[in-house]
């Protein structure tokens, strides 16, 4: 769960919907439905995740004919709710020693974009990988890159200047 929210940056809502369908083994992809209204949006399915997830399926997820990947552990066998999502992830996060000022989901899947600013992403392309139908949702993460910033600052204009 903790690798969808942070490389994918996928909201909680859409990962406690995500289906056992979803995962396409075959062709490495992973399918995700918008949780807003949005379209469904694919993804390769990295290795590190496919293996968490693989690995879960065989030694965690209870048997159950539920589609949903993720089930509480205990009869009867549904799927976890975001509040749920939210707090296992707070639970980890805090567990693992992570320091900062939330411990939710958002919190990874603001690290995800951040992730994505630094590899130089535009803006239009991380609205689109984080399912955002408007840019207004996207420029929050538009925050300034002081290294790339005094980099820009440094360059020489010759007799420009």
């Amino acid at each position: 769960m903790l690798l969808l929210f942070a490389l994918y940056g996928l909201r909680t809502s859409e990962v406690a919907a995500l289906t056992l369908e979803d995962i396409d083994w075959q062709n490495d992809r992973l399918q995700v439905a918008g949780a807003k209204g949005g379209k469904t949006r694919a993804y390769p399915l990295l290795p590190t995740v496919g293996n968490a997830i693989a690995r879960y399926l065989r030694t965690v997820r209870p048997r159950s004919s539920s589609r949903e990947v993720f089930l509480t552990l205990y009869p009867p066998f549904r799927p976890l709710s975001p509040g749920t999502l939210y707090g296992i992830t707070q639970q980890q996060l805090r567990a693992l020693g992570v320091r900062t000022k939330h411990y939710g989901p958002h919190a990874l899947r603001h690290a995800c974009a951040a992730r994505l600013v630094s590899e130089g992403l535009s803006l239009k392309e991380i609205g689109d990988h984080l399912g955002h139908r408007s840019p207004k949702a996207t420029r929050i993460y538009a925050k300034v890159d002081l290294p790339a910033l005094r980099e820009v600052a440094a360059f020489d204009l010759g007799e420009l200047s």
